[in-house]
């Protein structure tokens, strides 16, 4: 319908311009719309070469389409009036916003009470509003019709099993293989033999002197009947002396009454005829094929009747009950309807291409942000006995266990990648008894923070033995490491020796024993390393866990290979058999099992102690599941959105370089503890956050790293797990304080146990930001008040009331890792918050010109920092986007935006960017005119990204993936209609003029990106293609209807005839995805467009051709079947596409369960007329192979006569007979059905020309020429379509035609000239000739063709 322009214009001055309305609509206007067309139009006039195709053709006329929603107005008594009405309107409750509640994995919300409000920072807070608020979607109610047919709901499958049906041409081949041929045969010969017949006159009884030896044969003639012949001798060359006629027999039974061996063929007269044969066998072999040939041959009668033939004398003979023939007829007619109602299927289902499964137009299914995990592993401590057990009660009564308490700490290691992946899990496995050894934990002073809200789990949490780890990344070479501890008590080599020999372990055991009571009750706080061991996990690099291995001996730790550099070591060489026999072992063993974890696992808390569900609070009997925190690796495609809030710290002492100070003389078996402090005052107490250990409360104020005994360069392994506050401020700081811890029990030295000797400080926040990297601090040997502002200074020596130790020189050497959902570490986020809190009202207001310096920087932020906190950046950009007033900080927050989802798409995650759109965004709400809306604010920087003179890539990258900001588009665009009541308004005030502005433009500067950097970019244009037809597809839910058509007219005139392949598939491609639309029927009208007021449907003026006023009518079907014809007349691929277009189409409508009346389906047929003229247009290049086959011999074996002729006496009653709607009595001389091989072929006894020579004659004629020039060729083509594009064609034609009602039919036939009424008859003929059974002889053979064909190449 619409293609290019003749002129030299642009494609961009191909539309309507607009000017804004007072009312806050749209209207047509003269002026230009100013910069952004006549750059597109630089972009249009660009020399773009592209594949070769046919020579470029005139566009045809554009038609107008019509104002729609003027239409509803001035036809609403029409519309409302009409019984379809549905069809004509949309429903109101199209759309709606719905709020779907967060539902977390955990029986508890995860962010803190009270802690957004006490949250100051901008980007603190905004990432716990995302982990707060609920979903908001748009759901479309009707949007399971707005996929193509395989997407309909309630679609019926195609039936397991069809009914079975007997055809002569299987039969014949079946019978015999000889003589049977692919058709019906003519004389084919299925029975003969010698039998006795009786005599004829039934009125003469029979008796034996009555029969006479004749010869008979039971033949088949080529209508499909049988005869039974019988001759004087074998001679059956000769004419028969008789013949029976087994159309008119009713049944074959034995009849030994008369002769033996006789048998007897009744008559539908009350006759019979009765024949004997010599035998028995011979008897019951006539009997069985006789019968047989009975119950076949009624099958094809009953079949000619069902395709429309008259029925013969014998047909009318068994219907014929009551003796008059006009009831008869009717009493078969509704037998035959009743049989069409109950057993036809669907045209459309039984064609093999709506069986095959397409995938192409399934949106992929969009989910809810989860949490997802790697691989799960369950893993249980079970036992840890060593090689020197006795009963450790006084009374010497009770179980053999360990003579001292041990600890066991679990944790992953990547050998691969040298890192630590999960976090440390601590198990106290001793007994009751040896726990009693220990001394009571000193009571921990609370903090000042929030009191976490799963206090009532410390009892359950005391003792956990069984930890879930998850791993995202598996592979062979992560380890599980098992490091064991003991209390302190001396060097680990002395303390390790006992358990080392195999001696006599009784004396032994009680000698420990009696040291280790000692030591536990002085000295229970402080552990040591003592062992570690470690095992394999996985098999393979699919997470197949390795429940083969167990873990190794127990290797004795070595005091100088504590730092996980050395454990790394140690495991690279775990499978060198040859290396490990090298290291100590200590005698006993450590029993942990590994195991998958069931999806449905129950009684588990996170990392912070909060419940999961299912759990079971109380009852369950046993410790609940303590899920150990991952340390996922730093990269994108390991990373996804945070949606629980979690605030962790891990601090990691490394080493302590002490022995070359001189401010302390005893400072050997050092202690480190850990504090985390708000405050440097005197006063200051640490907060109660730090994670206890087993037998410890949950949170506690303070953690000793393990201690090395007589070291003073001492190296540690330990972890401490803190809960951090929400909101951090400058005072914030780790205060690390050393201790020189005696071990001395003798009783002068008993009392005083820990002797201070240094403490170091780390700030948590550097520059407002968390920075948590490794540290080298100074050590001060006091800690006098305001020691935070020391450290600063501490160069410049003006603080003196600091002392520092050894100068001053950084001694101690700590880690950090944050895990952390409300703080990033990456400047560049931190930065453009920063920048943006300052410029919120009410702040210091900092210059809005310097956003863009930070928008430019986030180009450089970290991949996985960016898919961890996606939501809110997109939130934020979103928000900036709509409140800044300079177009440059618009373009460049686009730019980010643009970055971002690329950057998704780039690492495979673009599924976040979908569950983000679908459930995250959120429009703000317009408080007042002035607002800016989010849908306007992205269209219009869209355009702008897309002029010509702006970067090309990131242009590029906005073409690709455009599906993003026309989906954040639609949706603010449903949001804004219903928070704002718009919804209720005319569609045309609806939205704003600036808004339709900004449409229309960017659909303006879209086309030429599109239809000239195919070659270039292939998959962008492609993608936007699509992705624009989602848009305007869309917007037909929200906007002035004839808004959009005009939008779609204004894209689609960026093609012509003569464009390539590609861009003739994007053509296809986008009317496809409109013309899905859920309301598509709606928005043809398929209703009477007459003058006058009200026209009854029947009165309609229906259109078989795609006039003007059709297209502009009904404007879609118009446009769709504009564009057919046009590339009917171009190269087969692209008449592929087309074809395949309009037959899907089709099949939508024929199984949209909304539209399954036969008057519906009857509507819907109007709107497809033009159809017949489209093929009849094209009748002279469906004759494909014809010459070769026996139904073209009817039409070439008629008398000719001047073509153009046509008898006047095929009127209305000819036609009426033909489709069944009058009497068959009524004469007919100048049709006749002559059966041929064909089973019969429609033509006129009195015409000159066949068929197909009217066909070839108007092939040259010039309203042929003219009807091509119409759909937009220069060159009318006049190759032959192919079979494949033949039979979808008359398919299409067959289910319009199988659709429409008789009115609309008579109609046609009236309106009809006659050349078109011959096309019209051509095309059924064709039909016949295009579906008949050509039998399974055929099929096989063809098959086999195929095989040789296949094998060839």
């Amino acid at each position: 319908m619409l293609g290019r322009s003749s002129t030299a214009h642009s494609p961009l001055h191909t539309r309507a311009e607009r000017t804004m309305q007072s009312g806050g609509g749209w209207a047509p206007r003269t002026e230009v719309l100013g910069e952004l067309p006549q750059q597109g139009r630089s972009l249009g006039e660009m020399e773009v070469g592209g594949e070769s195709g046919p020579p470029a053709g005139v566009k045809p006329k554009v038609v107008e389409p019509l104002d729609y929603e003027s239409v509803l107005v001035q036809r609403k008594t029409q519309i409302l009036s009409d019984v379809l009405r549905d069809m004509l309107q949309f429903p109101v409750d199209d759309f709606q916003m719905a709020t779907v509640p967060r539902q977390g994995r955990t029986l508890q919300p995860t962010v803190p009470r009270g802690a957004e409000q006490s949250a100051s920072s901008l980007f603190a807070r905004e990432c716990i509003k995302t982990y707060s608020s609920d979903w908001h979607v748009i759901t479309y109610k009707y949007d399971d019709y707005s996929g193509n047919f395989h997407q309909l709901p309630n679609i019926a499958p195609r039936p397991e099993k069809l009914p079975a049906h007997v055809f002569e041409v299987d039969e014949d081949a079946d019978k015999d293989e000889d003589t049977a041929s692919l058709g019906s045969q003519k004389g084919g010969v299925s029975k003969h033999g010698w039998l006795y017949k009786g005599n004829m006159n039934s009125a003469i009884s029979v008796t034996m002197r009555s029969f006479k030896r004749r010869y008979f044969q039971l033949a088949q003639l080529g209508d499909g009947s049988y005869n039974l012949n019988f001759y004087k001798d074998e001679k059956i060359s000769k004419e028969p002396k008789g013949t029976i006629f087994l159309d008119s027999c009713m049944e074959v039974v034995q009849n030994s009454k008369v002769r033996r061996f006789a048998f007897e063929l009744k008559m539908q007269d009350k006759g019979s005829y009765v024949l004997a044969a010599d035998s028995e066998v011979e008897m019951d072999d006539w009997i069985s094929n006789l019968t047989r040939t009975l119950h076949c041959g009624a099958e094809p009668s009953l079949q000619e009747r069902r395709n429309g033939q008259p029925p013969d004398d014998d047909d009318l003979g068994k219907s014929d009950i009551s003796g008059n023939f006009q009831d008869s007829f009717q009493s078969a007619r509704d037998v035959e309807f009743k049989m069409r109602s109950d057993a036809r299927q669907k045209l459309f289902s039984l064609d093999p291409d709506t069986q095959r499964l397409d995938l192409s137009g399934i949106d992929p299914d969009v989910k809810q942000f989860e949490e997802k995990f790697g691989k799960r592993v369950l893993v249980t401590c079970s036992n840890l006995s060593l090689n020197l057990q006795s009963c450790v009660s006084e009374n010497e009564e009770g179980p053999t266990t360990n003579v001292e308490p041990f600890f066991v700490v679990l944790s992953l290691f990547d050998v691969q990648n040298s890192r630590k992946i999960s976090a440390d899990f601590h198990v106290d496995l001793n007994p009751p008894l040896v726990r009693a050894m220990m001394a009571p934990p000193s009571a921990a002073v609370n903090g000042v923070m929030d009191t976490p809200p799963t206090l009532t789990l410390e009892g359950a949490l005391q003792y956990p033995t069984q930890g879930v780890f998850s791993v995202t990344c598996p592979h062979p070479d992560i380890f599980l490491v098992a490091r064991i501890e003991k209390v302190l008590q001396g060097s680990i080599t002395q303390c390790a020796e006992p358990y080392m020999k195999n001696s006599d372990s009784s004396k032994v055991a009680q000698k420990v024993l009696k040291n280790a009571r000692q030591v536990c009750s002085r000295l229970g706080r402080y552990k040591m390393p003592f062992a570690w061991a470690a095992r394999p996990v996985f098999k393979d690099a699919s997470g197949t866990l390795d429940n083969s291995a167990c873990f190794s001996a127990l290797y004795r730790q070595d005091a100088s290979k504590l730092l996980d550099e050395n454990l790394f070591k140690l495991l690279a060489d775990f499978r060198k058999p040859e290396k490990m026999a090298k290291l100590p072992v200590i005698l006993g063993n450590l029993d942990v099992t590994i195991d998958n974890v069931a999806p449905d696992i129950a009684n588990c808390v996170t990392p912070s102690y909060i419940p999961v569900r299912p759990y079971e609070s109380e009852g369950c009997g046993r410790a609940p599941l303590l899920e150990v925190e991952e340390f996922v690796p730093p990269s994108a495609k390991c990373s996804q959105p945070f949606i629980t809030y979690n605030n962790h710290l891990y601090v990691y002492p490394k080493h302590l370089k002490y022995d070359g100070q001189k401010s302390f003389a005893k400072a050997r078996n050092i202690a480190v503890c850990v504090e985390l402090r708000d405050s440097d005052g005197d006063d200051t107490e640490p907060l109660k956050c730090i994670y206890g250990r087993p037998g410890d409360q949950l949170f506690c104020t303070h953690a000793y790293a393990a201690v090395l005994h007589h070291h003073q360069s001492p190296e540690f392994y330990d972890e401490i797990k803190m809960e951090l506050p929400t909101q951090l401020h400058e005072k914030h700081h780790l205060l690390f304080t050393f201790y020189h811890i005696s071990c001395d029990s003798s009783t002068k030295k008993r009392d005083v146990l820990e002797t201070a000797v240094g403490s170091a400080w780390l700030p948590l926040l550097k520059d407002g930001r968390a920075a948590m990297s490794e540290q080298q601090l100074p050590v001060a040997c006091n800690l006098p008040a305001g020691y935070l502002s020391s450290q600063d200074e501490r160069n410049k020596h003006s603080s003196p009331e600091v002392k520092w130790v050894d100068g001053g020189r950084p001694l101690f050497r700590v880690s950090t890792h944050l895990v952390s959902t409300v703080y990033t570490q990456d400047q560049h986020l931190h930065n453009f918050f920063h920048h943006c809190q300052k410029m919120a009202p009410g702040s210091e207001h900092a210059p809005e010109a310097e956003l863009v310096k930070y928008l430019k920087s986030l180009h450089a932020m970290e991949g996985h920092v960016m898919i961890n906190f996606l939501p809110t950046i997109l939130n934020q950009l979103v928000h900036v986007l709509t409140t800044t007033r300079q177009e440059d900080v618009a373009v460049n927050t686009t730019r980010v935006m643009v970055h971002i989802v690329a950057q998704c798409h780039e690492e495979g995650l673009e599924h976040y960017l979908r569950s983000y759109v679908k459930y995250v965004f959120k429009a703000e709400t317009c408080s007042t005119a002035s607002d800016k809306t989010v849908h306007e604010e992205i269209a219009k920087a869209m355009t702008a990204i897309l002029k010509p003179s702006t970067d090309f890539l990131t242009s590029n990258k906005l073409l690709k993936y455009s599906w993003y900001f026309f989906e954040v588009l639609a949706k603010s665009m449903a949001q804004h209609l219903l928070e704002s009541g718009k919804v209720k308004l005319s569609r045309n005030q609806r939205f704003t003029a600036p808004f339709h502005h900004a449409v229309e433009t960017l659909v303006t500067m879209v086309g030429p990106h599109i239809t000239q950097k195919y070659k270039d970019n292939l998959d962008a244009t492609r993608n936007a293609n699509h992705s624009l037809a989602v848009f305007i597809k869309r917007c037909f839910t929200f906007m002035d209807r004839g808004f959009v058509f005009k939008q779609i007219s204004n894209y689609i005139s960026c093609f012509g005839p003569g464009d390539s392949k590609t861009l003739y598939e994007f053509k296809f491609a986008f009317l496809r995805v409109v013309c899905n639309h859920e309301h598509y029927v709606p928005l043809n009208l398929p209703m009477a467009f007459g003058k006058g007021r009200i026209m009854r449907f029947q009165d309609l003026q229906l259109d078989y051709s795609l006039t003007d006023d059709f297209c502009k009518n009904h404007f879609l079907v118009g446009l769709l079947l504009r564009e057919v014809g046009g590339a009917l007349q171009e190269f087969k691929e692209i008449r592929q596409i087309s074809i395949h277009a309009l037959k899907s189409l089709l099949t939508k409508h024929a199984f949209d369960d909304r539209y399954a009346s036969k008057s519906q389906q009857a509507r819907l047929a109007t709107l497809y007329l033009p159809v017949f003229g489209l093929l009849q247009e094209n009748v002279h290049r469906l004759n494909q192979n014809w010459k070769d086959d026996p139904l073209s011999s009817i039409a070439t074996a008629t008398q000719h006569k001047p073509a153009g002729t046509f008898d006047s006496s095929l009127h209305k009653d000819v036609f009426g007979v033909i489709s069944g709607t009058a009497s068959p009595h009524v004469s007919t001389p100048n049709v006749c059905v002559r059966h041929a091989e064909s089973r019969g072929s429609l033509v006129s006894t009195d015409s000159g020309n066949s068929l197909l020579d009217r066909n070839s004659e108007k092939t040259s004629s010039l309203d042929k020429i003219q009807s091509a020039s119409a759909l937009g060729s220069s060159v009318l083509c006049c190759d032959k379509l192919d079979r494949e594009e033949i039979k979808n064609l008359l398919m299409c034609f067959l289910h319009v035609l199988k659709s429409m009602s008789e009115d609309a039919l008579f109609t046609y036939w009236n309106k009809a000239s006659p050349s078109e009424l011959m096309d019209f008859f051509t095309l059924l003929e064709v039909c016949l000739h295009q579906f008949r059974y050509m039998g399974k002889r055929f099929i096989t053979r063809k098959g086999w063709d195929l095989q040789l064909q296949t094998g060839s190449r």
